[in-house]
């Protein structure tokens, strides 16, 4: 069975983990690819929080084509696991981009798993 898990970047660290559990029971996970490159020492959290506020940020985004990534990567999976833990005094925090992939799922007929 194949989860695609979505959420925050801010998550990344809980992402890892429960990819890792996942891992050891089974599964084959996909996690968003930023917070692989994050992972991986690509980019790191500090330059990921400066591109919020540059005017050029979106670049990255568009260049990784990121939305449409996951829309296929969605598109190949299972179902969904939306890792949304409180950030910013918000509970179950749930941004844009999880959002949209929610939304995939949906549209998809995909399993939700939160």
């Amino acid at each position: 069975m194949k989860i695609v898990i979505c959420g925050s970047i801010n998550f990344v660290q809980e992402i890892k983990k429960i990819s890792d559990e996942l891992v050891k029971i089974g599964y084959e996970v996909e996690m968003p690819l930023t917070a692989q490159k994050i992972l991986n020492g690509e980019l790191s959290m500090e330059d990921y929080n400066k591109e919020k506020f540059d005017n050029d940020a979106h670049l990255r985004k568009i260049q990784d084509d990121v939305i449409r990534r996951y829309f296929n990567v969605i598109k190949e999976c299972d179902g969904i696991l939306v890792v949304n833990y409180d950030k910013n005094g918000i509970s179950n925090y749930i941004g844009g981009n999880t959002f949209l992939e929610i939304g995939f799922a949906h549209i998809l007929n995909k399993n939700f798993f939160y």
